[in-house]
């Protein structure tokens, strides 16, 4: 390699040396800033990640290229994941700058360890190497293990973490025995090189590894049946981690996902499209029917994130034609708004009234008029109503089904969207309807204000003007081939 290549690799590498830094300085930072001005290393980190935003989205329109030794791909695909990682960092510290630093005296490591985090997710999007890939995986997961059960002092936090950590390291075992298959039949870890010498590859053998790789794929972007862990990580973890797993996590997981499956497996040889079409339909509707009876807006949300997850699988399963896997890039931001907007009016009834429990919302419209307004936003752009976010990601995906002539899943997805309505509503219902055990209005931390109203417009611009996100998501849907 000649400097010149050298230095337009580290070029392509600029925001995850950036988001490296920006790690290091928040944790210098958080050695000098006195106890109880710890929010003042919470800014340093937003203002660090915003400025992050900038050499990320210069990316966007750059021809694909691959760098360091066809390891790391600089594609619009990853790019996109990129932005979706550093704009969910940034929202979740902001909603987090209070409540946290009242629940927990390492108020700094908290910051420094999701800026940390999104570097993670920021490799899991662009590897293209098993090896990597890995690596990046096993990073994400170390740091989100430790968030979850980050409030020792809470024995619900505690056992989020070990329950995170017990069932992730298994997944992840599960998940390398599939690569060492994989390495096994072709003799390399490159996912370009794997696509040309698979067609050597037995069937079975295929078939096996496939199966054993979702294993850990599935585990990150909690898909039945490898969701097990997710509802009572969720209850357990702080509720900004719980936001922050539900949408940073489930990106860089589907990223991964995406890019293994269409980059290396021909579905002619392996149908895999069949079994992500099955998993997808049995997560959307395992996951509704179980968020049927919830109560805790934290579980009940978990459940929801199950579904989606289905939802965002047909686009996967549907990859090919205009609406496959540009639906999925545009369902993702459009649900990482949504649902960082449900969990952050979640943190502030967690945080100023004590409770995750739904019936606790009853009155809200009247103590807290606009969070409780964009709640309503959020559960039925959620439910997948226009004109908001997720109903647009919902069409594209379904559309995606019906093209690829998997009409039967767009009726499954059609029908869980129904479904979906009654325990969405619920929610609205509790803060309109209810009689509030209280009428004193209820205190709305400044940060926590921003990170909202920054997710509602997103949920409705998304929804009423959609054609720069389309336009965006056709062009970043192309992966890098070589």
């Amino acid at each position: 390699m000649n400097i010149a290549n050298l230095q337009a690799d580290l070029w392509s590498l600029a925001p995850e040396l950036w988001l490296l830094a920006l790690g290091l300085l928040v944790l210098l930072a958080d050695l000098v800033i006195p106890a109880g001005r710890k929010a003042a290393v919470g800014l340093i980190a937003v203002v660090g990640l915003v400025l992050g935003l900038i050499p990320t989205s210069s990316m966007v329109l750059w021809q694909a290229r691959s760098v360091l030794f066809g390891t790391y791909a600089v594609d619009g695909f990853a790019v996109f994941l990129k932005i979706i990682a550093i704009s969910t960092t940034v929202l979740v510290i902001l909603s987090a700058m209070e409540s946290v630093g009242r629940q927990t005296r390492f108020e700094g490591e908290f910051y420094a360890l999701l800026v940390f985090t999104a570097l993670g997710l920021m490799l899991m999007a662009a590897s293209t190497d098993l090896i990597l890939l890995a690596l990046s995986i096993e990073y994400v997961s170390l740091t989100s293990y430790v968030l979850a059960g980050f409030l020792k002092g809470n024995p619900k936090s505690n056992e989020a973490g070990i329950k995170y950590f017990l069932f992730g390291a298994t997944a992840s075992a599960v998940m390398f025995y599939g690569f060492s298959l994989v390495y096994g039949l072709t003799g390399t870890t490159n996912l370009y090189q794997i696509a040309q010498r698979l067609s050597a590859a037995p069937v079975p053998a295929l078939y096996l590894a496939v199966a054993l790789m979702l294993a850990g794929f599935g585990f990150k972007i909690s898909m039945v049946p490898f969701h097990q862990w997710t509802p009572d990580v969720y209850e357990g973890a702080p509720t900004p981690v719980a936001a922050f797993l539900s949408v940073g996590s489930k990106a860089a997981g589907f990223a991964a996902l995406v890019r293994v499956l269409v980059v290396t497996l021909d579905p002619s040889r392996v149908n895999w499209v069949l079994l992500i079409a099955v998993l997808s339909a049995l997560s959307m509707t395992l996951g509704n029917l179980l968020a049927l009876p919830q109560r805790n807006i934290k579980r009940m949300l978990a459940y929801s994130s199950i579904s989606h997850a289905g939802f965002l699988l047909i686009g996967v399963a549907a990859f090919r034609g205009d609406f496959g896997t540009p639906g999925v890039l545009v369902y993702l931001l459009g649900y990482t708004f949504t649902q960082l907007g449900a969990f952050f009016v979640a943190t502030l009834i967690g945080s100023q009234l004590g409770t995750d429990e739904i019936p606790d919302y009853a009155g809200l419209a009247r103590r807290a008029p606009v969070s409780a307004l964009l709640m309503a936003v959020f559960m039925l752009s959620l439910t997948g109503l226009p004109p908001t976010s997720v109903f647009l990601g919902k069409f594209y995906v379904l559309a995606a089904a019906i093209d690829n002539g998997l009409l039967w899943l767009a009726v499954v997805g059609i029908v869980n969207s129904v479904i979906s309505l009654y325990y969405y509503v619920g929610v609205i219902r509790a803060m309109y309807v209810m009689p509030a055990a209280s009428e004193a209005p209820i205190r709305e931390p400044a940060g926590l204000q921003v990170a909202l109203g920054v997710t509602g417009l997103g949920t409705l611009i998304i929804g009423l003007y959609p054609g720069p996100l389309i336009d965006l998501a056709r062009s970043a849907a192309v992966l890098l081939r070589l």
